[in-house]
């Protein structure tokens, strides 16, 4: 499967089959919250937060892969990515892009 954030794919052309998503939830674990909590007094990466980012867009990626696949889809164009805060210490991620077959 091609994933590319552009509207075009070079050398391909290709037929659009319609919108794909995939989303998760992610949160971590209370005690690494309250680590943080603490982290922002002092400044510095918050490496649980970015470790959790980091998964829960690979998870959605990989959810939106899937549905383009049911779909028949060779490849999903226009790729971007939402995110937004569920509750403290929860995020959910979406990555969402149209999904496109190749044509001779």
């Amino acid at each position: 499967m091609i994933l590319v954030n552009t509207d075009y794919i070079t050398g391909k052309k290709f037929e659009m089959i319609g919108l794909v998503r995939g989303t998760t939830i992610q949160s971590v674990h209370m005690g690494k919250d309250i680590m943080n909590s603490f982290k922002t007094l002092v400044g510095g990466e918050l490496t649980s937060y970015t470790e959790m980012m980091n998964g829960a867009r690979a998870i959605s990626t990989k959810r939106m892969a899937d549905d383009a696949e049911a779909m028949g889809a060779d490849a999903i164009i226009n790729i971007r990515y939402t995110s937004s805060q569920v509750m403290q210490g929860a995020a959910e991620i979406m990555a969402y892009g149209t999904a496109v077959k190749f044509i001779d």
